[in-house]
Parts: C-alpha cells; sequence; structure tokens
C-alpha cells in the first residue's frame, strides 16, 4: 500500500541519520571515558608508588619492622589497593597486607630500575624502587643532591596491587549508560521523526487519496485544501483543477454520449427517409397490441399499405423523387391519424398501419380516407405531374388472429389480392378468400422451389422440332424442357410452379440452373460425334424469362460463359415470350444483339397472344416465331384460327423469319401447317416430351449409325 510506505520512508529517512550519528558519538565518548578511567587508576597507581617508596626508605635501611608495618597497613587501605608489600636490595619480602598473591611477580625484580607496571587478569602492579638518599655539603654549608636517582643506591622494592573490578564496573555503567542515553535518543528521535513524517506525509497521503478516488471514476472528490503556498498547495490546486477539468468534460462527454444514444435508439426504431417507425419498431407494438387482443379481448385493424405507382416516378425522375414521394405520402396520412395509431414504412413503398381499439367500420372507414387521400394527392417533380394510388390490405387482429408473423402473412396477401383486381383497392382479409387462397398457393410453391433448388431436384427434358415440309433438313432442332421432381419423386410440369417463380423473381435462378445444364448436353463429346458423323448441325433451344432478360446479374454470367465457350452460342437459340419483349424492347434488344455476337439465336415463343405483335414484330431481331399453340391446336376446324396460322406465317415470311407452329396435336393440323408452308412444327403428336438421358442415347446411336 502506498499510505504505510511513503510515511515508513520518511521515517527511516529521519530515524536512520540520528541512530548512526548517535551511536558513532556514544561509542566515541564511552572509549574515552573507558580509557580515562583507566589513566586515572594507573596514575593512582604510580602516586601511591611515588609517595610509598620516600616513607619507607628509613624502615628499610634500619630493619624497623614497626615503621614499616604501619606504613604498609596505611597504603592497604587506599581504594582499590589489594596488597602492598616492600622488598629488601635482594627480591626478599620484608613485610606486606592485604591479599595479594607475591608469587605473581617477576623472578628478575631486581632488574627493575623505575616505577613500572604489569597487567594481570583482574588487576594492576606497580613496582618501584626504593633509593637510598644522600645528602652532601656544599662550601657554605647547605645540602644538596649528590647523584641523580637513577644512581643512586637501590635499598629495596615497593609493590603495590590494584583491583580493577572497581575499573571494570565504572567501565560498565558507562557502557549502560551509553547505551540507556542511546535509547532514550532514539525513542526521542523516533517520536519526533514520526510526528514529522505525519506532518510532511499527511498532505500527500491526503492528495493520493483524492487521486485515486478521481482515477476511480468519482470527478467530485477534490483535494483538502492545505492553505499554504508551497509545493504542497500549488499539487492540491493542481488537481482540483484538473479534477474540475475532467469532471466538465466528462459531464459534456455524457451529455454527447446521452444524445448519441437517444439518436441511435431512435435510428433503430424510425425510418431514416420517413420518420416513421420502422419495420421492428412495428413488430414490437404490433406484438404487444396481439397480447391484448389474446388475454383481454381488446379489436384493433391492421393495414399493409403499397403505393400503386411508385414504380414509374422512380423510373422516370429517379430515386430522388420517389424519396420526396414517400416523404410527403408518409406527412399526409401521419396528420389524418390519431396519436395513438402506428403508422411505419416497413420497406421500399410499403408501409402499414395499425389502429388500436378500432372495430372493423371504423377501420374501413380509416383505410379508405387513407386511400382516397393518396388518391386525390398530385406529386409534382420537376413540371411533371404524377397521380398516386394504393392498395390496402386489412386484417383485424382478435383473440383468434394466430401469431404476429400469421398477421402480417395475412394483411400482405390481402394487399396482394387488392392489387391483383385493379389496386387502389381496400381489400378485407377473409379466410375463405379464393384470391388469397391461390396467393398463399404461390407463396407456398417459392417455398417449395427454393427447396426443391438446393436438393437439386430439377430435371431436363427435350422435345424434338421437326420439319413441316418434305425437304432434308441441314440441322437438328430440340427444345429444352424443365421439370421440378416433388417429394414423393412425381414429375411436376412447369405450368405450375413457373407464375410464382416468375411472380416472386425465382426465375434467374431457375434459367440459370436451365442453361448451365444444357451446357453440358450442347458441349458433350456425344454431340459432337452426332454432328461430325452427320454432317449435320444441332441447335438446342432454352426458354428465358423476361425476368432474368432483364437481370443485369444473369445476362452478365450468360455472356461469360458463352466467351468462356468458343462455338456454344452457335448451338443454342433463346426462346423469349412475346409479352416478355413487349415488357422492355429497349432491354431485350440490347440483349439479342450482344449474345449474337456469340452465333446465338433467338425465337420469339408465344407469338400472337399479345395485343400489338405484329407492331412490335418489326422491332425485335429474332430468328423463328413460335405460333401460339392457341391457334395451332384447332386450326383444322377452325377457320379464324387458320386465317390467324397463315397471317403469321405471311408476316413471318415477309420479315425474313421461320415459323414453328406449338401443340400439333393431329395429322390433320400438320396438313394444314404444310399447305400454308409453315417450316416447323413441335407438339405431342410428333414426339412427346423425354429425360434428357435419352437424347444423349439417340444422338450415340445416330452417330454409331451413321459410321
Amino acid at each position: 500500500m502506498i499510505n504505510p510506505g511513503i510515511r515508513l520512508r520518511v521515517f527511516w529517512l529521519s530515524i536512520v541519520p540520528v541512530f548512526v550519528t548517535s551511536s558513532v558519538l556514544l561509542v566515541y565518548l564511552a572509549i574515552n571515558k573507558i580509557q580515562d578511567l583507566e589513566a586515572s587508576l594507573a596514575d593512582r597507581g604510580a602516586a601511591i608508588i611515588r609517595n610509598l617508596a620516600p616513607s619507607v626508605e628509613y624502615g628499610v635501611i634500619s630493619g624497623n619492622p614497626d615503621i614499616l608495618e604501619s606504613l604498609v597497613e596505611s597504603a592497604s587501605k587506599e581504594p582499590d589497593v589489594e596488597g602492598v608489600a616492600i622488598f629488601n636490595s635482594l627480591g626478599q619480602p620484608l613485610i606486606s597486607a592485604g591479599r595479594t598473591d607475591w608469587q605473581k611477580l617477576p623472578t628478575a625484580i631486581t632488574n627493575v630500575k623505575t616505577t613500572s607496571r604489569f597487567d594481570q587478569d583482574n588487576s594492576l602492579i606497580f613496582l618501584g624502587p626504593i633509593v637510598r638518599t644522600v645528602v652532601a655539603l656544599d662550601d657554605i654549608g647547605l645540602p644538596g643532591e649528590s647523584e641523580s636517582p637513577a644512581e643512586r643506591q637501590k635499598v629495596g622494592w615497593v609493590v603495590i596491587e590494584l583491583s580493577r573490578a572497581t575499573l571494570l564496573g565504572n567501565e560498565r555503567q558507562v557502557v549502560l549508560q551509553s547505551l540507556l542515553i542511546l535509547v532514550i535518543g532514539l525513542l526521542l528521535s523516533a517520536l519526533l521523526g514520526w510526528r514529522l513524517g505525519r506532518r510532511i506525509t499527511q498532505p500527500i497521503l491526503s492528495l493520493t487519496h483524492s487521486v485515486e478516488r478521481i482515477g476511480e471514476g468519482h470527478l467530485t472528490e477534490r483535494a483538502a485544501s492545505t492553505g499554504s503556498t508551497d509545493e504542497f498547495g500549488i499539487l492540491q490546486r493542481g488537481i482540483n483543477h484538473m479534477a474540475s477539468s475532467l469532471q466538465a468534460a466528462h459531464e459534456q462527454m455524457q451529455e454527447r454520449i446521452d444524445q448519441a444514444t437517444a439518436r441511435l435508439v431512435y435510428q433503430a426504431n424510425h425510418d431514416a427517409l420517413t420518420g416513421l417507425v420502422n419495420r421492428n419498431e412495428f413488430e414490437h407494438r404490433l406484438n404487444l397490441a396481439l397480447g391484448t387482443a389474446q388475454q383481454h379481448g381488446r379489436t384493433h385493424a391492421l393495414c399493409y399499405m403499397d403505393l400503386d405507382q411508385f414504380k414509374i416516378v422512380n423510373d422516370t425522375c429517379g430515386h430522388a423523387a420517389g424519396d420526396e414521394l414517400l416523404r410527403q405520402i408518409a406527412m399526409m396520412l401521419k396528420e389524418m391519424l390519431r396519436e395513438r395509431d402506428t403508422l411505419a414504412r416497413l420497406g421500399g413503398d410499403e408501409f402499414a398501419l395499425l389502429l388500436e381499439n378500432c372495430d372493423l367500420n371504423d377501420a374501413k372507414h380509416v383505410s379508405e380516407a387513407c386511400r382516397n387521400l393518396v388518391r386525390q394527392y398530385r406529386f409534382k417533380w420537376e413540371g411533371r405531374v404524377f397521380n398516386i394510388g394504393m392498395s390496402i390490405g386489412l386484417v383485424m387482429v382478435d383473440r383468434v388472429s394466430g401469431s404476429m408473423t400469421d398477421l402480417l402473412s395475412a394483411a400482405d396477401a390481402a394487399c396482394y389480392v387488392a392489387k391483383n383486381r385493379g389496386r387502389n383497392q381496400v381489400h378485407i382479409y377473409q379466410v375463405a378468400d379464393s384470391d388469397l387462397a391461390r396467393h398463399r398457393s404461390e407463396m407456398q410453391w417459392v417455398e417449395r422451389i427454393n427447396k426443391a433448388l438446393e436438393e437439386n431436384r430439377f430435371r431436363l427434358y427435350w422435345q424434338e422440332i421437326k420439319s413441316v415440309q418434305p425437304v432434308e433438313q441441314k440441322e437438328c432442332y430440340f427444345e429444352i424442357l424443365l421439370r421440378m421432381i416433388d417429394e414423393e419423386g412425381n414429375i411436376i410440369l412447369p405450368m405450375a410452379f413457373i407464375p410464382a417463380a416468375e411472380r416472386y423473381a425465382l426465375m434467374p435462378k431457375l434459367d440459370r440452373w436451365t442453361v448451365e445444364n444444357a451446357v453440358k448436353i450442347c458441349g458433350s463429346k456425344v454431340a459432337g460425334r452426332f454432328m461430325a458423323a452427320n454432317n449435320k448441325g444441332c441447335v438446342f433451344s432454352v426458354n428465358l424469362s423476361g425476368i432474368s432478360l432483364k437481370d443485369h446479374e444473369f445476362r452478365e454470367w450468360l455472356q461469360k460463359k458463352l466467351s468462356d465457350t468458343p462455338g456454344l452460342g452457335e448451338l443454342l437459340c433463346f426462346e423469349i415470350t412475346e409479352t416478355a419483349a413487349i415488357g422492355d424492347l429497349v432491354t431485350i434488344n440490347n440483349f439479342i444483339t450482344e449474345l449474337k455476337r456469340f452465333g446465338c439465336r433467338f425465337a420469339l415463343d408465344d407469338f400472337g397472344s399479345g395485343l400489338s405483335s405484329f407492331n412490335y414484330l418489326k422491332n425485335l431481331d429474332v430468328d423463328f416465331l413460335k405460333i401460339d399453340g392457341a391457334f395451332v391446336q384447332d386450326m383444322a376446324s377452325d377457320a379464324l384460327d387458320f386465317s390467324m396460322v397463315e397471317a403469321i406465317h405471311y408476316v413471318s415470311r415477309k420479315v425474313g423469319l421461320k415459323t414453328v407452329a406449338e401443340f400439333v396435336e393431329s395429322q390433320a393440323v400438320l396438313d394444314c401447317l404444310r399447305t400454308i408452308g409453315v417450316e416447323y412444327a413441335q407438339g405431342d403428336y410428333l414426339h412427346k416430351p423425354e429425360p434428357i438421358a435419352l437424347l444423349l442415347v439417340k444422338l450415340q446411336e445416330s452417330a454409331l449409325q451413321s459410321q
């Protein structure tokens, strides 16, 4: 932890120098004191020797023991004196006092000439010579020194033993006193250092705590004022200023985050173009309304709305005009609704309206009002005026409505019926509605088609297109037909699933699968051997829907396929329906021109079914006309049908095209076609469709027979 750390560091910084300095000084003083005590003891011993030696001179010389005894006894009573002894000139003891063991004295005592000291374990022994004093008289009769002390005659020695016990006690006392002083000093220093450390570290710890709290996100935290102008005061004011700045920045950032969050929530629940709620939010509100209907028996209404002429505005004036139209429609509709009603844009030109607590009559009234409002509205853009319509599907939300998905599906289906019945209508959903049943059937086909594609349950069949006139064909013509296999293995004809595929834009997938597999047949080795052996070409005719022709991705894929396989285009003939061609002449003609560069041919299928077939014929660069089977199959017994086939063939010859009659079901029809001069015929009477594998077998057999 940082708090005790800095406090301990300051404490040790204050106490360690004091401890070291005090210890050194006390050791130094203690050593000096001990040395002084030892020197004092030595000086006392030498002084006693110096004083006692002259005093016992007479007693030693005279041999009077009484004098010596009194002097020795007196000297032995001095402090720290353990014993006193007098020796004669021969080193023999004359008298002694105390507990001294004189056997410890050196044997060569007679060699000591001056006062000397001998250290023992627990005592000091001082030894001094006793010299004879000689007094000489000068010329005037005054006494004086006749010789130096070193030259005087030694008559004996004085020995004193001093105890070191007192000295050692004094030394221990000095050491203890020093330690006591050191401890007391250290305690006082520690107390002073701790108080000084607290005084120094308290502002630091306070600032540290404030910084830590600020770092944890408590931006309202402030460092306590020190009331000083020193560095701590500057630091405290700086931290508080920093915290205030951070708090202000945080509040501004939080405000921006709140605003951005509110915008994101709004954008997540609303359509960016119109400002209406989007699909997710609408489904949420619809689910809540459905819950109140099922639990509390309330009745609501759901309207599914689709603009009728929106695509015209988009294609004519661009997406900017379309966006503006959607904004204006949304604004008009929203103004006429109640506050509790929910209007949403589901996507594109599709809107949805939820009328809460509304019965069927009121729901019809509101739906008609919305439809009339849009119908009467005139959209103006860059000098152009457009009339807009709206198709509405209405479904009631009650206890038996089912799930939210069922409600949306029912409303969408009802809107589809309104469009299919002429647009700009309100259609009320009913369970027994035949139009809704057909629509739902198509929706089921969508799922079945996608599943069949995933499980590869589509198959190719073929039907031969034969020459009507008794001339040898230079090429063999085969139409490639598509079939679907259901879950039980039954064959499903195209007319059962093609309408749903066209309505829900699945034809590009089906056409791509068909072309992909037809190309494998065209480019197979069997077809090549057949053409080489019979010196005859093959033309494989493949149907393309109008949706595929307008699909840019499909067209690019087909062109790349033909480009990657040279010569493949000469074997292919693409059949396009008259209604698809009339729907977008420019796109179809561009597509035909692009593919004819690869040698592809084109046939206009179901010719005659349109209202203006002959008017559009001159604008399409095709190679064949396939006469609609509705005119062909009864032409032998119906003069009008015969005349129509004859007229189509006549026009076809004038523009340089060959005709193919479909649905040839009898010899009589075939004879009529031969009479008119139609070049080719196709129908079950001539050849019934067979699996594509049988075509390969037939080509293989023909190639072997020709070799």
